[in-house]
């Protein structure tokens, strides 16, 4: 039977859509689960994450412990260690006395995995999903790359791994000239580095990295701008009790918030999860002591407090209005190159639309997710880091990726096959149910 027949006819326990980390750490743990029969249908033909921030020394900023599958399963033949192991870096990692892989170690650690499951078809550019009501099943229609084929694949249930893009924001939206995102950064650089000045727009990890590596190279001779609407170049919160935020008990408190509150708290909670490490912080700032000793007059500036209000491409270079938003101050700036470092935002594929009406949405148009990952009242669609506005900073946290496979999993064979931690953090995040009971019993 050729593959294309076989796909129409056989049915899936699930379809997963997207191979991001989350999506490869489900098809990890639900590999050897014997009951439960899935696939993860991508439309890149080979695993590839952030490549353009795939920097050399660029490191992760959570633990190797929050790899595909560790956290659900240290047993696991698809942990970092048993990469580690299989491509003979077991000892040198641990002398080299870091939690912290490097992002490209991390990339080719997925891979690795990849090349491990037969359950992950690459080349496969899912373009509708309809469910048919006679059969109780989704149809996934999805065309292959190079063939140009389609195939249809059945299944009961639906994981929606199609993960964030590149956000712009409103000021530069529909800019012309030769900008980028910092998720292109590595294929730009050298006509960065060509041009005789660059400004770099955000204030997060990304941004943090792409200053560096061209502070780095700043002898060459060209002028860097780095600006932040933030009060200052935030780090990263990675204190213990903080770190307790990552945990099931604040999950099910954030997720129990009204909606707009929730909003409101991740506004609040950036520096939590969208900082700058703090090694890197320092590095910066060594940097630039170093060139100063070395050049005299570094030719960069930073700026914080200050907000892209509108740019403009005039075919030589952009014109940059700013304000800075405490003086209540407009001022102008002119660049040749410019990297908009400005985040990611996750949006609802096109390909849900014929199965819209089965989703649950919120006021915003946004997935109205359970605490279980699923959007639908028959439970059998799923969201992966597509719930930050339902369930807060553990969302796109790497650490917490094997924890919300272990809830689809369990949820999906409707018994415990991987234990799932209720209680972790020594803290209370809501009322305390036996203060609870004394105040209303007065």
């Amino acid at each position: 039977m050729s593959e294309r027949s076989e796909q129409s006819t056989r049915t899936y326990d699930f379809v997963a859509v997207g191979l991001g980390p989350f999506n490869l750490g489900l098809a990890c743990l639900a590999d050897p689960v014997d009951d439960l029969d899935g696939v993860v249908l991508e439309s890149r033909e080979s695993f590839d994450w952030h490549p353009g921030m795939m920097l050399e020394d660029a490191t992760l900023q959570v633990p190797f412990m929050a790899d595909l599958v560790t956290m659900a399963d240290p047993t696991s033949p698809f942990s970092f260690l048993a990469y580690l192991k299989a491509t003979g870096r077991l000892y040198p990692f641990y002398i080299r006395e870091s939690f912290y892989p490097l992002r490209a170690e991390y990339n080719d650690y997925c891979r690795w995995a990849v090349d491990r499951l037969d359950s992950v078809h690459l080349g496969r550019h899912v373009e509708q999903v309809t469910w048919d009501e006679a059969e109780q099943v989704y149809l996934v229609r999805a065309r292959c790359a190079g063939s140009g084929d389609t195939q249809t694949y059945r299944a009961r249930r639906l994981v929606l791994g199609t993960g964030t893009q590149p956000a712009v924001p409103p000021a530069a939206q529909g800019l012309e000239g030769p900008w980028l995102h910092s998720s292109a950064y590595l294929e730009h650089r050298d006509r960065l580095r060509s041009g005789d000045s660059i400004t770099i727009v955000g204030g997060g990890q990304s941004a943090a990295e792409i200053y560096l590596d061209l502070l780095e190279g700043i002898d060459a001779g060209y002028s860097l701008t780095w600006l932040s609407r933030s009060p200052r170049f935030f780090p990263l919160e990675y204190t213990k009790l903080t770190l307790e935020m990552t945990s099931p008990e604040y999950l099910r408190y954030f997720h129990g918030l009204p909606g707009t509150q929730r909003d409101g708290l991740l506004r609040d909670q950036k520096g939590l999860y969208k900082g700058i490490s703090g090694d890197l912080v320092d590095t910066i700032y060594d940097t630039l002591y170093r060139k100063r000793v070395a050049l005299g007059d570094v030719p960069t500036t930073l700026l914080t407090n200050t907000e892209l209000a509108g740019a403009r491409w005039d075919g030589a270079g952009f014109e940059l209005d700013l304000r800075q938003h405490e003086l209540d101050e407009p001022f102008g700036l002119r660049t040749e190159g410019l990297v908009l470092a400005t985040g990611y935002a996750a949006q609802v594929p096109a390909f849900v639309e014929p199965v819209a009406d089965r989703v649950r949405w919120d006021a915003r148009g946004r997935y109205d997710v359970g605490l279980d990952y699923r959007v639908d009242e028959a439970g059998t669609i799923f969201v992966q880091n597509g719930e930050e506005h339902t369930h807060g900073l553990v969302a796109p946290d790497l650490g917490m990726g094997a924890y919300r496979s272990s809830v689809i999993i369990n949820a999906m064979c409707g018994r415990e096959v991987y234990p799932v931690e209720e209680r972790i953090a020594f803290q209370e995040f809501g009322v305390p149910a036996g203060a609870r009971r004394a105040v209303a019993s007065r």
